[in-house]
């Protein structure tokens, strides 16, 4: 049987929300997702309203579309699952993966989502209406696990894997554009500038660094003031400030104009 988060699960674990909309919890506390409507005041976080049960194993990942009326989630069962976020009802389920599903996010359209696995390959998933629900395609060029998935604002998508390599992608063509080499752990998260010339990644080390995508190169690998393993990265809407998450309770943020790091905050 699915087993529910506490509150303090549900508050301390990885939101996924959209503003006015909902956030969910997903991991190995459990095989199912919370849906819970946003309280502006936290102090006051409500029981959940939806919770979605479906998965035999514990969720891993969870993503919900931009238009935020879709919630796709993945996990150790090697399946992905679909729902309608206002009624909890599942969509489609989408099998394929040959492993443990760990990442995942939505094309900018909204016509695809894409899916990571430690069977080391994303799967491009074609979600327009009256298309199979088994129609994807498979990008393969990762050695490793696939740890994370960033699509940009025009639809390219990054990679990240085990490997320690990153890889961009044009999903249209199902070709690798460039592969990014430099991180000596493997790459915990990534994020896109929103007018696409950067990609930040985090790896499972005291770095963060800022790529180039257009030529590959890394333009800085930020080290100073991150006392410990740098868990997420991601730049502000306007893109003038990266800002890093570690493990030792710090953010770090970095100024894109003066590439000056400020002072690391708890």
């Amino acid at each position: 049987m699915a087993r529910c988060c506490s509150q303090a699960q549900r508050m301390a674990a990885c939101m996924a929300g959209r503003p006015g909309v909902g956030s969910c919890c997903g991991g190995w506390v459990a095989t199912q997702m919370v849906l819970c409507p946003v309280s502006r005041q936290l102090s006051t976080f409500p029981d959940p309203g939806l919770v979605p049960a479906g998965h035999q194993r514990s969720v891993e990942t969870v993503s919900f579309s931009p238009d935020s009326r879709q919630l796709a989630s993945g996990g150790w069962d090697k399946r992905v699952m679909l729902w309608d976020v206002q009624s909890g009802q599942m969509l489609r389920l989408l099998v394929g993966h040959r492993d443990s599903i760990q990442s995942s996010d939505f094309s900018p359209t909204v016509n695809c989502l894409a899916t990571g696995s430690w069977d080391s390959t994303v799967r491009i998933w074609d979600l327009r209406t009256g298309t199979p629900a088994v129609s994807h395609q498979a990008l393969e060029g990762h050695s490793g696990n696939i740890s994370c998935l960033c699509y940009s604002a025009s639809g390219l998508l990054a990679s990240g894997s085990w490997d320690k390599t990153i890889h961009i992608w044009k999903p249209t063509t199902s070709s690798l554009l460039i592969q990014l080499k430099g991180h000596v752990t493997w790459v915990k998260s990534i994020a896109f500038s929103p007018d696409e010339l950067w990609l930040a990644s985090a790896g499972y080390s005291r770095m963060v660094k800022v790529w180039d995508c257009n030529t590959g190169k890394c333009l800085e690998t930020l080290k100073q003031g991150v006392l410990d393993v740098a868990h997420t990265c991601a730049f502000t809407p306007d893109g003038k400030i990266l800002v890093s998450g570690a493990a030792d309770q710090t953010r770090r943020q970095i100024s894109r104009t003066s590439k000056s790091a400020r002072d690391p905050q708890t």
